[in-house]
């Protein structure tokens, strides 16, 4: 297994490459090389989190699980379907 190592530095050794921090809006920003997120396994718009962790910044896939709501309500059968559960006569303002 080939492993790389991307670090921020000023000149290209073997696997290093260069890339500078600049700012964009009121924050710094680290441009990415389309090479490197294929590499690991990255896809535009994909959500990550990042952890900083002895000094490293660390960028790694988002553990949290998205839903499309239409693809949950296309999951719906009448063998799933939960029955009409009554809460009692309307209060307040439900009853508009």
């Amino acid at each position: 297994m080939l492993v790389r190592i991307y670090n921020v530095y000023t000149k290209v050794e073997g696997n290093i490459m260069e890339a500078v921090i600049r700012k964009w809006g009121n924050s710094p920003a680290l441009r990415l090389p389309k090479s490197v997120l294929q590499e690991a396994g990255y896809r535009l718009e994909q959500t990550v989190e990042i952890v900083v962790s002895r000094g490293r910044i660390i960028i790694q896939p988002c553990q949290k699980v998205e839903y499309d709501l239409d693809t949950l309500v296309d999951g719906i059968t009448t063998d799933n379907a939960h029955l009409e559960v009554s809460f009692g006569e309307p209060l307040g303002k439900e009853s508009l």
